[in-house]
């Protein structure tokens, strides 16, 4: 089954459009659009109150971590990191994030990128992952949030974590077997194929998190926009003849098993459309993905 498209609010202008065209997810983050993301959307998701909305916690602006500083949850040798996964701020970027976002109960909250909290030093990682874990199973327990997860660049790709480590963490910080780590974000593209080529093998994040009945974002599809123009009309012909080289890249990501949801930032109206249409196709077979990754990896 093909992934399903959800909206990626990086870069996007196409916010109210794509939801009134049927996304089901949104995804942002309080440092997106120069720390004005959450704001901007808020309306959108009050007239759209079947919209889902993954946001996170993480990476901060400058004006943001002067708030936290002001509230008490960062000092002033922490604010310049920009980064922090520091419980008590982890607890007031949530709350802010429900604030912002207009919303008294968030569907994710996803550590951003929390490979940059202790780069190189897993027991002391693995330690502040527990920990963030910890407060967003308080404020699950407090109505305030239904599930979260992790949104990484290089994470499980560099090992600095995997998804059994997420998951033994996530039991920990509940203090039980069930908990409510329920997502991981990582890069799949055509560019990035790591993911998809060990998931052919059955190996890899995305069957580990599939088989855990994790939700499984796929980011980056189009590689920040700069896929479609690597893309010739011979590989575009190979994923599905009449799609656009975009569509193409967008409907192999989809295709990916254990992908659950495919993130793209249209910029325009009909951008957005052209990869609801890709996905709406029925999706590549396990024997047309191994050849598309095998010509990719051809010299």
């Amino acid at each position: 089954m093909t992934a399903q498209l959800a909206l990626g609010t990086y870069r996007c202008r196409t916010i109210p459009e794509a939801a009134a065209s049927g996304a089901q997810w949104i995804d942002t983050a309080p440092n997106y659009r120069a720390g004005q993301a959450q704001t901007l959307l808020a309306p959108v998701l009050a007239d759209h109150p079947h919209l889902r909305i993954a946001t996170k916690t993480g990476y901060f602006t400058a004006a943001t971590g002067t708030d936290a500083v002001n509230a008490g949850v960062l000092n002033q040798d922490q604010a310049p990191a920009g980064h922090s996964l520091a419980p008590q701020y982890v607890r007031w970027q949530t709350d802010r994030n429900r604030e912002q976002l207009g919303r008294e109960k968030l569907d994710l909250v996803l550590l951003h990128n929390p490979e940059r909290a202790h780069p190189g030093d897993h027991p002391a990682l693995h330690h502040a992952i527990r920990e963030a874990f910890s407060v967003l199973e308080e404020a699950v327990a407090a109505g305030h949030l239904a599930g979260y997860g992790i949104a990484t660049w290089a994470g499980l790709d560099e090992g600095a974590f995997t998804v059994a480590e997420l998951l033994a963490l996530a039991a920990e910080a509940a203090g039980r077997a069930e908990h409510h780590l329920a997502a991981v974000q990582l890069p799949v593209s055509l560019v990035m194929m790591t993911p998809i080529a060990q998931a052919l093998d059955g190996r890899g994040p995305l069957p580990a998190a599939a088989g855990a009945g994790l939700r499984v974002m796929a980011s980056a599809p189009l590689h920040g926009g700069e896929l479609p123009a690597m893309v010739d009309q011979e590989l575009t012909d190979l994923i599905r003849p009449g799609l656009t080289p975009a569509q193409a890249c967008i409907l192999a990501v989809a295709s990916c098993p254990g992908v659950t949801d495919v993130l793209t930032a249209a910029s325009s109206t009909t951008h957005w459309r052209q990869a609801a249409d890709a996905v709406a196709q029925p999706s590549l077979t396990t024997a047309q993905l191994r050849e598309i990754t095998h010509v990719l990896a051809s010299p």
